[in-house]
């Protein structure tokens, strides 16, 4: 299958770590089994900065959000007391984060209280800046140090951001070694990239550090009794307490993202949203998070300290949790999703279920979604009582069906580029069926209730942009493409730049389905909260017992508690690879595979015999299959891979893909969606159908409920190189 665009990305994502990924992994998996210290008490303090009334135009909107997030993750996950976790946000019930604030919050909240063996956390989501370094201490040959932009922050000649010289005091100051800082804020860059917010505001390079922050940095320093140059040798050995999770390498920028119907950062959401379900390791955990911060947001995480140590410096071994009870009252309750993963947020509506679980993972009842979901909010009622008589807060909660909705559209924002052009390009792309075309505001960010794809002109500026990234072919000035929410070209998207807009969206239709297919299927994700026990993995053909990529089911009795194997994701450029899928349960299932490449098209890797379609989609138990003809790729890039298993046939996607293949007058092979007559948004629809739980005969209209029990879907994303 030598296709030109194959995989075709500019460049590899693993690799960009400081520390890549695989040596995270590596290292993190290596002491996955380390106890931390038995710990004391655990203090947090958690800093959001949405507010920022002296700089126009500097509002930000997730970092609230982030508060709320670490906050219930910390309490419901790792054992923190509400009464040890103190929040300094924009919201008008809390104390504003101010500098004064922070600075007086952090010593007396933890370096007063902080004994040895104590866990501390201190989050700060805001705006992050750099000011020059004001004495010649330089650390690593950088003349500049990042800075945490406050509340009370403002255009001023002498700044009065807090620095990360005075960070490094004031951890320096704790008496614990037991220290995690989570930092989601960058200095490079600023503004908006596509629909995202970025969270710097990086000012003019002749703003100086202020009399104020020097003042209080010396004060620490007597109090530390070091001088300016032993700082700047700790700082430049690195010697610091605990572990610095950054949400961005210094040279990147940080995304205040759109999810929906809430903002978020991008890294404090996975992250978190991570941890609900696995805790292990630092660096496992920012292994896990890295692809899709890297493919989707075009930012890098970063761990400065030991990844081998567990998160938080905790060893919490309670089981993996969709939900939490924030809010009890008899059979009615609150629920905080914050386990759940981004993709599959909007099939978490009225009617879907989560059933009450212990700390052993033992079920003891069921509640079912009551009302439509606000953020990560959602109101329930007690379904299956079990052994349970009261919803109470704190009880942990495991997905059983996911609603997923029937009218899912793709969100394609129009971007002002397009000119007296923008209404014919919204009534084209609107042609289109479940695709919806959406104006930019006059705001920041332009498309406030977010969008998956945004349809532009190549302006001079941004083209000059691309011949800076190393494409190979890039678009001239005026061509018509897509570009992704972030603000990166999606590639082959574009074609010769008299094109007209309706012409342009004629050639993008067949990809356009493809990228609403991608975003209906990944609806259906799983892989954390499936009953059932199956796996897929990736090889190479010349060498079979090597996986080079893996993926199970994580919640089956048998796969709970195991070690995270370590697996390069990478596949070599121009050897063939296979897929692998295994059904570990004693009962036959049907599966599919799909892959989406980077230029945003469909192919369909399994089933390929399709004069016997169906037969070709039963997968025995307890057997390891080899799926479909080898592949091989001609391009440096990144894929991902979609595997689609059921307990039941699936009747309706069969009937679609033989008739496509009958199209196309293929007997076996892979299939590829070009725009005939069964788009790959049919193929979708009828996945649903087949996968659909009618649950005792209750009907949501206009609405799919897909029940784990039955059905597991999963991913794989690898590289090529």
């Amino acid at each position: 299958m030598k296709r030109r665009h194959f995989l075709q990305f500019s460049t590899s994502t693993l690799a960009t770590l400081g520390l890549s990924q695989f040596d995270i992994w590596q290292k993190g998996n290596r002491y996955g089994q380390v106890l931390a210290q038995d710990t004391g008490r655990k203090l947090a303090l958690l800093v959001g900065v949405n507010n920022y009334p002296k700089l126009e135009g500097s509002n930000l909107r997730g970092c609230i959000t982030d508060v709320d997030l670490q906050q219930e993750l910390l309490i419901h996950r790792f054992g923190f007391k509400s009464e040890d976790i103190v929040r300094l946000t924009s919201h008008p019930k809390d104390e504003q984060p101010t500098r004064k604030n922070i600075l007086e919050k952090f010593e007396k909240h933890l370096i007063q209280q902080a004994k040895p063996g104590d866990v501390v956390v201190f989050h700060f989501s805001g705006h992050g800046s750099r000011l020059a370094e004001f004495d010649g201490n330089k650390v690593n040959n950088d003349n500049y140090n990042s800075t945490f932009v406050t509340a009370d922050i403002g255009n001023e000649p002498l700044a009065r951001d807090i620095t990360g010289r005075t960070l490094f005091l004031l951890i320096s100051a704790l008496k614990t070694e037991n220290v995690t800082v989570v930092l989601d804020s960058c200095y490079s860059g600023g503004g908006t990239r596509g629909n995202l917010v970025i969270r710097s505001t990086l000012g003019d390079n002749d703003r100086k550090v202020s009399d104020e922050e020097i003042a209080y940095q010396k004060d620490l320093m007597k109090r530390l009794n070091i001088n300016a140059e032993e700082l700047a040798r700790r700082r430049r050995d690195n010697r610091r307490k605990g572990v610095v999770l950054a949400s961005a390498q210094g040279y990147q920028v940080a995304a205040d993202a759109n999810f929906g119907d809430f903002y978020a950062g991008a890294f404090t959401y996975l992250l978190t949203q991570y941890l609900w379900q696995q805790t292990g390791t630092v660096g496992s955990a920012i292994a896990q998070v890295t692809p899709v911060l890297n493919s989707i947001y075009n930012q890098t995480p970063r761990v400065d300290g030991e990844a081998n140590q567990p998160v938080y410096f905790i060893n919490n071994k309670i089981p993996p949790t969709d939900a939490v009870i924030i809010e009890g009252n008899g059979d009615k309750a609150t629920l905080w999703l914050g386990g759940v993963d981004k993709e599959s947020l909007d099939a978490f509506r009225e009617k879907a279920t989560f059933a009450i679980v212990n700390q052993k993972g033992e079920i003891s009842g069921e509640v079912e979604l009551v009302s439509p979901r606000s953020g990560l909010k959602a109101e329930a009622k007690l379904i299956k009582k079990d052994n349970v008589t009261a919803l109470k807060p704190g009880m942990l909660l495991q997905e059983s069906t996911r609603i997923v909705p029937k009218d899912l559209k793709l969100n394609i924002g129009l971007d002002p580029s397009l000119g007296k052009d923008i209404n014919q390009a919204k009534q084209a792309l609107e042609s289109i069926n479940r695709i919806q075309a959406i104006l930019p505001q006059k705001q920041n960010p332009p498309y406030p209730n977010g969008v998956q794809y945004i349809f532009s002109r190549i302006t001079p500026t941004y083209r000059q942009k691309l011949q800076q990234q190393s494409l190979g072919k890039i678009p001239e000035v005026n061509s018509l493409c897509l570009f992704t929410e972030g603000g990166e070209l999606v590639l082959e998207s574009f074609d010769n730049p008299g094109e007209t807009v309706e012409d342009a969206v004629t050639r993008l239709n067949p990809k356009l389905k493809s990228m609403l297919a991608a975003s209906i299927i990944k609806k259906t994700l799983n892989s954390n909260s499936s009953a059932l026990d199956v796996e897929a993995g990736i090889y190479l053909l010349d060498e079979p017992g090597k996986m080079l990529a893996r993926t199970a089911t994580k919640r089956h009795p048998n796969n709970r508690g195991n070690a995270e194997e370590i697996y390069s994701r990478k596949v070599t450029l121009k050897k063939q690879f296979q897929f692998r899928v295994t059904n570990n349960e004693s009962t036959p299932v049907y599966f599919a595979i799909l892959l989406f490449d980077s230029t945003g098209d469909l192919l369909v890797v399994s089933p390929y015999e399709w004069a016997v379609a169906e037969q070709s989609m039963l997968l025995p138990g307890k057997t390891p299959v080899n799926i479909g003809n080898p592949i091989q790729a001609i391009a440096k890039g990144t894929g991902e891979a979609l595997i689609i298993i059921s307990k039941k046939p699936l009747k309706n996607a069969v009937k679609t893909l033989s008739a496509l293949a009958r199209e196309q007058k293929r007997d076996r092979g892979t299939l590829i969606f070009r725009g005939e007559t069964r788009g790959a948004d049919e193929l979708m629809g009828d996945l649903l159908s087949d996968l659909t739980d009618v649950r005792g005969g209750i009907v949501v209209q206009q609405a799919t409920p897909v029940s784990n029990s039955d059905t597991a879907t999963l991913s794989i994303t690898f590289d090529v190189g």
